[in-house]
């Protein structure tokens, strides 16, 4: 038997072993803990799994380097804002058409500068009527901008400030925030995939800045760093369920608290949805793994030269995969968003959360969807649970000593450090003993 033909076997004997591990893990945080911490492990998995998803149809598929994740899950918790709360009349009355028409103007210019430059001869003529076009526009736009935005600001700013969004159901929200997210890719992709890798990852990294910096500056959007609060749910509310007849006899029945039934049944409705978009995505990624668009992707990850030769469209296929994980990303985040029933912009972190995800994708498999999905559900309880074990360990190791030890005092207030410190020993153990990832790509 080849040696390719072992790695295989190896690899699908050992995904069930694995994941049977992660249930048990989850499972036994429920049973030491409570099932609400389980099941919120289990939801943040999920989304954490279908990011790493995305990371991984990047770099594992095509090999590039994407380090503005949280760039692209902002804009899909933008989306939720944008598409499921309802408009706020006063708001659009004050200012709103005449934001829109400012936007219109901004893309007018932009537009009107890119054939310009097209149509006019190459010299400095050409770059000094440019330059005019676009500081008169900017002016302009500026001149219609601002005052709408004051205006949509002023209304109610303690609840609103905002325009609000469309008031359709919030699953709609999902696939929106994957084509926001796919757009600012695509625009980034535009730019920087004809360049070097590592230009590629400084421009995802300052995108993801620009997004988060918009989100947290432009009040009319999303309420800036107010936040949003009371986002619509695809999924039933606890106290609606314990107001309920049918509810109340089910957690009797059972023997369960009402108050306690009803957050776990709520949580469970959301690990449902989750599990069906991760078994979705997995379908078609797998799909197109086996497909000749996947064998062509792989074979312009590994030799980018060799298939340019055989008449690849390198940049173009780049292009294509990279835009496809970032509405994933995307997709993500408008879910975690949901999740969390509110948008709050200074929670994205980019450098932070996104070298967890990287994580993920590293220590599950690069190149191998399972082993994202392993490794974000893998990561993700190791980011929740390592500091209550770590603390617990802790206070175990020194109860024998004295409250104002500064022994134990030092070791208490260094476990705060423990979560990154775990993330880089995972991290480091994972690449010196299994390079390729728990579940190694076939």
């Amino acid at each position: 038997m080849s040696q390719s033909h072992i790695q295989t076997s190896n690899t699908a004997n050992r995904a069930p072993l694995y994941f049977g591990v992660m249930a048990a893990l989850i499972i036994a945080v429920g049973v030491l803990q409570s099932w609400n911490s389980a099941l919120f492990i289990l939801n943040m998995g999920l989304i954490s799994a279908i990011m790493a998803l995305g990371v991984n149809l990047q770099w594992g598929f095509a090999g590039l380097f994407n380090v503005g994740v949280m760039g692209f899950v902002a804009l899909g918790g933008l989306a939720v804002v944008l598409v499921s709360t309802s408009p706020v009349g006063e708001a659009w009355q004050a200012g709103g058409l005449r934001v829109l028409l400012a936007l219109a103007i901004g893309i007018g210019a932009i537009v009107g500068a890119i054939v310009l430059w097209k149509k006019l001869a190459k010299g400095t003529l050409r770059s000094v009527i440019i330059a005019a076009w676009l500081i008169a526009g900017f002016f302009i736009f500026r001149a219609v901008f601002d005052p709408a935005v004051a205006a949509i600001e002023a209304v109610n700013p303690a609840i609103s400030g905002n325009l609000g969004g469309l008031g359709l159901p919030v699953l709609i929200a999902w696939p929106v925030g994957g084509l926001f997210a796919a757009g600012a890719a695509w625009l980034v992709a535009k730019t920087a995939l004809g360049l070097r890798s590592d230009y590629l990852a400084i421009a995802t990294l300052g995108i993801a800045e620009i997004i988060i910096a918009v989100l947290k500056n432009e009040d009319w959007l999303g309420r800036g760093v107010k936040n949003v609060i009371g986002l619509p749910r695809p999924v039933p509310y606890e106290i609606d369920l314990q107001q309920s007849e049918w509810f109340i006899g089910f957690a009797q029945n059972i023997g369960a608290d009402p108050v306690t039934a009803s957050s776990i049944f709520v949580k469970l409705c959301y690990a449902g949805l989750f599990l069906a978009v991760i078994f979705l995505l997995i379908t078609a990624m797998q799909l197109a793994l086996n497909s000749p668009w996947g064998r062509m992707m792989r074979a312009i990850r590994d030799n980018e030269v060799s298939s340019e030769a055989m008449g690849k469209n390198v940049t173009g296929r780049h292009l294509q995969i990279f835009v496809l994980g970032a509405a994933i990303c995307g997709l993500a985040g408008a879910m975690m968003t949901t999740l969390d029933g509110q948008l709050t912009p200074s929670s994205y972190q980019p450098l932070r959360f996104t070298f967890l995800v990287w994580v993920m994708v590293i220590v599950g498999g690069s190149g191998n969807n399972w082993g994202a999905v392993l490794g974000g559900l893998f990561i993700w309880f190791l980011w929740v649970e390592v500091e209550p074990i770590g603390r617990f360990v802790a206070e175990v190791v020194t109860s024998g000593m004295a409250d104002d030890n500064i022994i134990k005092e030092t070791i208490l207030d260094r476990m705060v450090y423990i979560r990154p410190l775990t993330m880089g020993l995972v991290l480091l153990f994972v690449l010196r003993f299994n390079p390729r990832g728990l579940l190694p790509e076939r």
